[in-house]
């Protein structure tokens, strides 16, 4: 896709000279002549970079539309003007213009200025993107048969536009599977916008995807883009899409569709183009029989479907897991415990109704209350009858306790276990479990994400 070029500018001449040179480097130009009409632009689509000029016969100069743009927007602003001097360069820097460039404007100065700016802006999202992902790069491990054609299938399907609908139970790796086809897409220098329907309350899911304008409700205090506009161009992740309300199903149909919508109490239509990924632990033909899902979403949905499988359906994968699962915990700051070959047997022989999240949270669970460096089957066996909880000593005694540190850690340790063991006896099902443990789902949520016993 072209990059977006933002031209203000109260001179029809530049307008028109602009816009052809921009056109004919190959990129897209929106022209206006003032700035109320700029930032009107700036609100509706999405722009890459804005060529701005300071003096506007409008009642609003450059200088303040900078102010504006570089407060609400955060793209590269490049400040033009027939009258430049040294006092306005430098205050145009300083308010956070990118470069200034004086009229008559050069053909060559312009496009460099363009150019260094969209570099520039590049290597900012780049970096955001480098740090948030060196961290957490979980691929999908394993090398069994179900696990190399799943593999197989994301790597046909990710340098394609396709919508995939990622189907699996609680804990398979369904984002995983999300994350390896952003990576392998075409997309894959974007960020890939996730949004996790299950975990948005009703009434503030249409704000969260569409955005919604400065004071369409209370508390709105500034307007705010929705997950759709931020994804315009890359990836747009909807997880656990069989909990949307019916109502708010219909309104994504239509935005799927048309690829254009309105922010919550906005009137300007916003154009987007963005490739759509689902996931859902739900059998969403069997929620269509029962009325709780659309049938014509589902079909506009599932253009690739992918089944993620059950982690008893690959239990030979459970070497390569514990392995890859131990070594994320040492990067975390755990120490490095081995399995013996007879409690990875162990662990091969349970069924893990919670899969592989499941396995993650017994192995991190094995890793701090096991106090030898070696973890044998016993040890194994006697975590996972009734989900023991206590420390194993090195003579093998069990203590119940949970004693570390002050009250404050102790506290801390106490409520993630806790909470862990309670979602593994309901089979990881949030809403169960916060009913039993008298807490809302979206706090409970909130919570387990904190401890990260879920993604």
């Amino acid at each position: 896709m072209s990059k977006r070029i933002l031209i203000i500018d109260d001179e029809i001449s530049i307008l028109n000279s602009l816009s052809g040179i921009l056109d004919d480097e190959g990129f897209s130009s929106i022209c206006t002549s003032s700035a109320e009409k700029g930032l009107e632009v700036l609100g509706s689509r999405n722009i890459d970079l804005v060529l701005l000029d300071i003096w506007l016969g409008d009642n609003m100069d450059g200088m303040t539309a900078l102010e504006i743009i570089k407060e609400k927007f955060d793209i590269p602003v490049i400040m033009i003007s027939g009258h430049g001097t040294i006092e306005t360069a430098v205050q145009a820097t300083r308010k956070g213009a990118f470069d200034f460039i004086e009229k008559p404007l050069s053909y060559d100065k312009i496009i460099l200025a363009i150019t260094n700016g969209l570099r520039f802006s590049q290597l900012e999202q780049e970096n955001i993107l480098l740090k948030q992902g060196t961290a957490q790069q979980p691929i999908l491990t394993g090398d069994s048969e179900v696990i190399t054609a799943l593999k197989k299938q994301i790597e046909m399907v990710a340098p394609t536009d396709a919508w995939v609908l990622i189907q699996g139970d609680h804990g398979t790796g369904k984002e995983l599977v999300a994350q390896s086809i952003h990576r392998q897409s075409l997309s894959s220098a974007q960020p890939m916008i996730e949004v996790n329907c299950a975990a948005i309350p009703e009434e503030l899911i249409e704000s969260e995807l569409f955005g919604h304008e400065k004071g369409s409700f209370t508390g709105a205090h500034t307007s705010k883009r929705g997950k759709f506009d931020q994804a315009d161009g890359g990836i747009l992740f909807l997880d656990e899409i069989g909990d949307m309300s019916l109502n708010t199903q219909a309104k994504i149909l239509r935005i799927l569709q048309e690829q254009k919508f309105e922010r919550v109490g906005g009137n300007k239509t916003i154009q987007v183009n963005v490739r759509v990924l689902t996931a859902t632990n739900k059998n969403l033909e069997e929620e269509i029989e029962a009325g709780n899902f659309r049938a014509d979403l589902f079909w506009r949905l599932n253009v690739v479907p992918i089944q993620v499988p059950y982690l008893k359906d690959r239990l030979e994968d459970i070497p390569l897991l514990v392995e890859s699962l131990m070594q994320n915990l040492v990067e975390k700051g755990l120490k490095h415990k081995e399995f013996t070959e007879d409690a990875i047997q162990t662990l091969m022989e349970h069924t893990w109704p919670g899969n592989v999240r499941e396995l993650r949270n017994f192995i991190e669970r094995l890793a701090i209350m096991c106090t030898k460096p070696k973890i044998t089957s016993t040890q194994v066996g006697m975590f996972l009858s009734q989900g023991h909880t206590g420390t194993i000593a090195e003579n093998g005694s069990s203590f119940s306790h949970l004693l570390s540190g002050d009250f404050k850690t102790a506290r801390k340790n106490f409520e993630k276990e806790y909470l862990r063991q309670k979602l593994d006896l309901n089979n990881n099902n949030i809403s169960k479990t916060a009913e039993q443990v008298g807490l809302e789902r979206s706090h409970l949520h909130k919570k387990l994400k904190a401890y990260e016993i879920i993604n």
